[in-house]
């Protein structure tokens, strides 16, 4: 991560757009607005799993452990102490804090931590695969909460900063159609009452959830810990080349999508944030014969990986971008070097599609139209794939769609071929263990449970082991058999961009929730 002043720009527009904000004093203290480019499909935390959620829903709800700043290589306590854990990394011991409340004022409590882990394993909302093969209950002492694992899982605790497992009043929720038993799949309700209402102990509380306009959040005035500097927060839904107008304008104090060659024009009333991006965006095939008899065949994936020219998309992407060695993001253990990557090889493609046999290959190919990260359009992308495989003989039918109804089709495995994105859901690389075959994103390329015994076991050794060499070295030889056997081709991994006004304190990225609005202040003056 690092920090700079973009420098001065000469362009009039800047110029003028500056003057602006400096003329009607735009960052008001009593309202942060805050653009960025929406990935999101509900308020209910045991539902969400997008990149929207977890940016507000990290100010209004809280979670046992958390991370300060970006650091994510470090936990801290939350709403508990960190935890105590068993030599075999099977049994994790929480201790919650006794000043901990909600914002009805109520405390927080052993019961809402049991319900609130158990309805997002039970709802089986995109979430529920973090709270796979772990049983929650009380201590022995007051206020202890003891998680334990069916098997080692030396990441759990890093599982657990995920929004997704937020702890939400237990006793308000029931009241409201929540259920936390096998039933909940199904009977659970209270995902309608959680667009209307925040049941958590954060700093900030829902004031409106419009799916597709805006998210309003304002102070908990019961909040137990410092008070929020900000009477109300407004999160909108803006496009990447709105954002960079509206916060020169000073209509906005945060972007949060901008590319770096946007950044760099906005002149010194600016700092911007740089980090390394933690995504990965991938192209995925999909492996069920009855989805495609196309994507299935081994030569044509060949011709698919030689054909793509890696550097042309880069240059798309923009600077700061980097290529993806595996899954598996550069700042996480385990991870291959961006030269482990695959290369462009057009003769070697040629000759892979003549061995498929296919003739007068063709396919559809999906990505979300409506939807810009870290300042990259996957329309973009889609179409430079398109132009790489069409020039070796693959006719490519784009199929773009809104994110919500592609999110539908790629959760749904009913994708032949498609333009994804993969944030991390906790910074380990046992998150990515979910791309293997008979696991959540492998069966979304419809990739089988024993599809691939090798890779199987090596996923199994990785996923239990503490030893940090041996298991990177494990996390490294899994990446480099998915690459050669799987149904993904890793792209790149963007630059994060987070662009403030100097009329806010600085504020880190953070990979699991982009920036903590909860601790977002005006700048002392």
């Amino acid at each position: 991560m690092k920090r700079r002043q973009v420098g001065r720009s000469s362009t009039a527009l800047v110029a003028a757009a500056v003057a602006i904000m400096a003329a009607s004093g735009a960052a008001q203290a009593e309202t942060l607005v805050v653009d960025t480019a929406f990935q999101l499909k509900t308020a209910d935390p045991a539902r969400e799993f997008e990149p929207t959620a977890n940016v507000f829903m990290h100010a209004i709800y809280q979670n046992l452990v958390t991370f300060s700043g970006g650091d994510l290589t470090k936990l801290v306590p939350s709403l508990a102490s960190l935890p105590q854990v068993s030599a075999d990394s099977e049994t994790f011991t929480f201790e919650l804090d006794p000043a901990a409340k909600f914002s009805d004022g109520s405390p927080v409590t052993v019961d809402d931590v049991i319900f609130s882990l158990n309805r997002v394993a039970n709802v089986k909302g995109s979430p529920s695969f973090l709270m796979d093969g772990i049983t929650v209950s009380a201590g022995s002492k007051p206020g202890e909460v003891v998680l334990t694992a069916a098997t080692p899982d030396p990441g759990l605790p890093f599982k657990l900063t995920n929004p997704a497992l937020a702890i939400l009043n237990s006793k308000a929720l029931k009241a409201h159609g929540g259920l936390d038993d096998a039933t909940a799949s199904t009977a659970d309700k209270a995902d309608a009452y959680l667009a209307t209402a925040s049941l958590g102990s954060g700093p900030y509380i829902l004031e409106k959830f419009d799916i597709a306009s805006e998210v309003d959040l304002k102070r908990n005035p019961a909040y137990w810990g410092p008070p929020a500097a900000y009477d109300s927060i407004v999160i909108r839904n803006v496009d990447n080349s709105a954002q960079q107008m509206n916060v020169m304008r000073g209509t906005s104090q945060i972007a949060l999508d901008l590319r770096p060659d946007q950044a760099s024009s906005l002149g010194k009333d600016f700092n911007v944030e740089e980090a390394a991006g933690s995504d990965i965006a991938f192209l995925l095939f999909n492996f069920d014969p009855a989805i495609s008899s196309v994507t299935t065949n081994k030569d044509f994936r060949e011709a698919v990986t030689d054909a793509i020219d890696y550097e042309g998309v880069l240059n798309i992407v923009g600077d700061g971008a980097q290529r993806s060695g595996g899954l598996v993001p550069s700042m996480f253990g385990g991870a291959l070097p961006g030269s482990d990557g695959a290369k462009q090889d057009v003769a070697a493609a040629k000759a892979a599609l003549a061995r498929s046999g296919i003739k007068d290959p063709a396919v559809n190919l999906a990505y979300a139209s409506d939807l810009t990260k870290d300042g990259v359009s996957f329309s973009d992308i889609a179409a430079k794939l398109q132009e790489d495989l069409q020039a070796i003989g693959i006719k490519v039918t784009l199929q773009p769609s809104p994110v919500s109804s592609h999110l539908d089709g790629y959760r749904a495995g009913k994708l032949e071929m498609a333009v994804e994105w993969w944030g991390p859901d906790f910074p380990d690389p046992s998150d990515y263990l979910l791309f293997g075959p008979g696991q959540l994103v492998g069966l979304r390329a419809g990739w089988k449970a024993g599809a691939a015994p090798d890779i199987t076991d090596l996923g199994a050794k990785a996923a239990v082991e503490s030893d940090p060499a041996k298991r990177n070295d494990l996390y490294a030889a899994w990446q480099k058999a998915v690459n050669a056997e799987g149904p993904f081709i890793p792209l790149f991994q963007p630059a994060t961009t987070v662009v403030l006004a100097k009329t806010l304190e600085p504020l880190p990225f953070n990979a699991m929730w982009t920036v903590d609005l909860g601790a977002a202040k005006p700048a002392a003056k």
